[in-house]
């Protein structure tokens, strides 16, 4: 992210590209001028709490204007894009990074994309650059991974994350709560929980008291310090793994709601806790279970 305590920050002078204030999507325009003004050698583009579809064609114009290359990760969303439920980069970008996890369902590892004249590069980099030897289980769940994406069943596992995303979304603003550029176009949605007095500390702590996992998120323009933050950060994969559907995705914005608008109330949050387990029971993580 180019942060000055990563990597990326230390190694490379970033400039950040941001959103319309209003409409708090990506503003291309915007985009376009500071690029002119940079000539930037390379143009990034991904996010990790990004709600709405990423204009990767938009970019590659700006990109190919500046004479820059154009580099994307698209780790939250590759599931979506391998069924084409989300517009691919491959064919525009000079490489495609991503995790083998998140919405590709695979174990904890990543992969590169890229043209061919930059795979030389790449692959001396990586090895002997920064990696050593290879773990062969990873390699063969990502064999497994790859496998199952390749599947109809997988596409239909994608849809019904983003129908599972629109219904949680749904609900939390049915409940009162703000999202960030008005909704999601993907699997993930980010609150606002400012209008509630409401740090995303205190509300991920909140809801890991109900046995929620959600995690704390800053949110455009955030007045709050990145560990203590104005949002909070939802996703339904795992939830859709389970088997559950847009009717859960109801219930557990409900309790999400509840304890949100109850934070320090222990009794509140045991009495969603105990709905959570009962609706988890219904949903095992295995479909035989193991004993």
């Amino acid at each position: 992210h180019g942060s000055p305590v990563n990597f990326s920050g230390k190694l490379f002078e970033i400039h950040h590209y941001g959103l319309d204030p209003k409409t708090e999507l990506i503003d291309y325009g915007a985009a376009r001028k500071q690029a002119r003004e940079v000539r930037p050698r390379a143009v990034l583009c991904g996010a990790s709490a990004y709600p709405r579809t990423l204009e990767f064609d938009k970019l590659r114009e700006i990109a190919e204007e500046v004479g820059a290359m154009m580099i994307c990760d698209i780790a939250h969303i590759a599931g979506m894009v391998a069924v084409g439920l989300h517009p691919s980069p491959v064919p525009l970008a000079d490489a495609v990074t991503t995790t083998t996890h998140k919405t590709l369902r695979g174990p904890r590892s990543g992969l590169i994309l890229c043209k061919q004249q930059h795979a030389k590069a790449i692959d001396s980099n990586v090895f002997p650059g920064i990696q050593g030897g290879p773990l062969e289980h990873i390699i063969a769940a990502k064999a497994v991974a790859f496998g199952e994406a390749l599947r109809p069943e997988f596409k239909e596992y994608q849809q019904r994350i983003l129908d599972n995303a629109q219904a949680l979304a749904v609900g939390l603003i049915e409940g009162g709560l703000r999202l960030v550029a008005g909704g999601t176009d993907t699997h993930l949605m980010l609150c606002d929980l400012r209008p509630k007095k409401l740090t995303g500390k205190v509300a991920e702590w909140a809801l890991q008291g109900a046995h929620i996992t959600t995690n704390k998120n800053m949110i455009p323009g955030d007045p709050e310090k990145p560990f203590v933050t104005s949002g909070l950060r939802l996703g339904t994969p795992a939830l859709t793994t389970r088997g559950m559907g847009p009717r859960e995705m109801r219930q557990v914005a409900r309790l999400i709601v509840r304890v949100l608008d109850r934070p320090e109330d222990e009794g509140e949050i045991g009495r969603v806790r105990g709905e959570v387990h009962e609706l988890a029971r219904q949903f095992p993580l295995y479909a035989n279970r193991l004993r």
